[in-house]
């Protein structure tokens, strides 16, 4: 039976942070015009209350209006100012991946991270997919907690997530190559399992191009596989890129790329989760 898409996602979650205008966090490490400039729209179109963290004499010199955090470790200060209730938001920006990501983990005591990306296709069609980083979504259980994480968090925007599973080949290549073969029986086991528990889902096998027809929720066959498809997408094919949600109840944190230097959906998609929080506590 074929899953319906959500053509009016983005104008739910823009709704939902023009709502709240939320306090948000974004990370600056080797400021430019068009990075302050990203945060300033967000900040203007009403999206947050938006706060740059970062060195503060760099930023000044670019010139802005809006509130500055002064610090030479934006990688830690923006974590500090989340885990204390500074701010309800942060955005990565352009902050060091690495070192945010670790100190995060280490604060909030997370053993691991789970991250939903959420993109647009060249023709504007929006989806989230998971997972997104090379080291996650390795093993199977993984995969399903970040389809069930995943599903837990659309649902917060009002949204039924409708999933589509996505492995490395079509049922009839079977037997080519064991890689293959372990993802198409992952996908598989996924729809069934997921299905049985309420979570609409249709295993699409490598035909990502029909799942995104009719899904709004992609899990990819790995965190390498699904880290790709965001960067052909978003740097190649003329796609977009909103941030990647950390999927966590009391905090919202949304991981961004350092490449491209856009961040008002991003910002605009904290200020969004944070009213679902906000809605659901």
């Amino acid at each position: 039976m074929p899953l319906q898409t959500t053509p009016d996602l983005m104008d739910i979650i823009q709704k939902k942070a023009i709502q709240n205008r939320a306090k948000v966090a974004i990370g600056i490490r080797d400021p430019t015009k068009k990075v302050i400039s990203s945060a300033e729209e967000a900040h203007d179109l009403g999206f947050a209350e938006v706060v740059l963290v970062g060195d503060e004499r760099e930023i000044t010199s670019l010139g802005t209006s809006l509130e500055i955090v002064g610090t030479d470790e934006p990688e830690k200060m923006m974590v500090d100012l989340l885990a204390s209730g500074h701010v309800d938001a942060v955005v990565r920006g352009t902050a060091r991946a690495s070192d945010t990501l670790s100190y995060l983990k280490k604060v909030l005591k997370m053993e691991k991270l789970h991250r939903m990306a959420l993109l647009t296709t060249a023709d504007g069609t929006p989806f989230f997919i998971a997972p997104v980083g090379i080291d996650e979504g390795e093993e199977l259980a993984d995969k399903i907690e970040f389809a069930k994480l995943g599903s837990e968090h659309i649902r917060r925007f009002g949204i039924e997530p409708l999933l589509g599973i996505i492995s490395g080949g079509r049922i009839g290549d079977l037997g080519r190559n064991s890689r293959v073969d372990r993802t198409l029986a992952d996908g598989e086991f996924m729809a069934n399992q997921l299905n049985n528990i309420g979570i609409k889902t249709k295993h699409y096998t490598i035909l990502i191009e029909d799942a995104i027809k009719e899904a709004n929720f992609l899990i990819a066959p790995d965190g390498i596989s699904g880290n790709l498809i965001f960067r052909t997408l978003v740097f190649l094919g003329c796609g977009d890129g909103m941030g990647a949600p950390v999927l966590m109840d009391k905090y919202v944190f949304v991981d961004t790329s350092r490449v491209g230097g856009h961040y008002s959906k991003a910002i605009m998609v904290a200020g969004a989760l944070v009213n679902m929080n906000k809605s659901k506590g």
